[in-house]
């Protein structure tokens, strides 16, 4: 790991919390983990364990398969999230609009596509730190955990729909929602409500 790569993790952000319920991909995922400088404070095989241990370890950020027994990987991060929120990354064998939004209305913050390599782990650890930064500031603006899950919903969902109209990446498409919002001084799930009115005209 380069001086650079372990600069952009965030200090007092290491510990991680990991729920997959397969063995082998869940002791690889905690060796790529602790070889970019994380610590794997548990790792356990089923979305309602990783409840539990989330609120006795209270980790920094959480790593959840989308399948697992008793509790699935997008149900827990609901619960979690109910409880205190926390950057959440979901394992999935593929990512759509739909589970997009469902994922981020639950409190996920970014997706790992099986089979999960180090190559893509510390790109989803930042950009699960970065969004989770974004939600805590849409937390203030509403002032409410619901409002503001629910505003980040509209945001993704309005992404989304400026990802395939415009054929702009997910970068450009929240710097448009940004700039829209600037300039018609509204806020930004405000700014998606409206683009997401306007596309069911079209």
């Amino acid at each position: 790991m380069s001086e650079k790569d372990k600069a952009t993790i965030p200090e007092g952000a290491k510990r991680v919390l990991i729920a997959e319920d397969n063995a082998i991909s869940r002791k690889c995922l905690k060796s790529h983990l602790e070889s970019l400088g994380y610590h794997v404070v548990s790792d356990v095989a089923d979305g309602e364990k990783a409840v539990e241990e989330a609120k006795r370890l209270k980790p920094s950020l959480i790593i959840l398969d989308i399948k697992m027994p008793r509790m699935g990987g997008i149900e827990a991060a609901r619960v979690i999230t109910n409880i205190s929120p926390v950057p959440i990354i979901l394992i999935t064998g593929h990512v759509s609009e739909e589970l997009a939004v469902e994922a981020a209305e639950a409190g996920v913050f970014a997706y790992l596509v099986k089979p999960v390599t180090k190559k893509h782990l510390l790109p989803a650890i930042k950009l699960a730190f970065s969004r989770f930064e974004e939600f805590k500031r849409l937390e203030q603006e509403v002032a409410d955990l619901k409002e503001a899950l629910e505003a980040r919903k509209l945001i993704e969902k309005a992404k989304g729909i400026l990802m395939k109209r415009c054929k702009i990446d997910e970068e450009s498409a929240y710097r448009l929602l940004q700039t829209h919002s600037q300039k018609e001084n509204k806020k930004m799930h405000e700014i998606a409500r409206m683009i997401i009115e306007a596309s069911k005209l079209i």
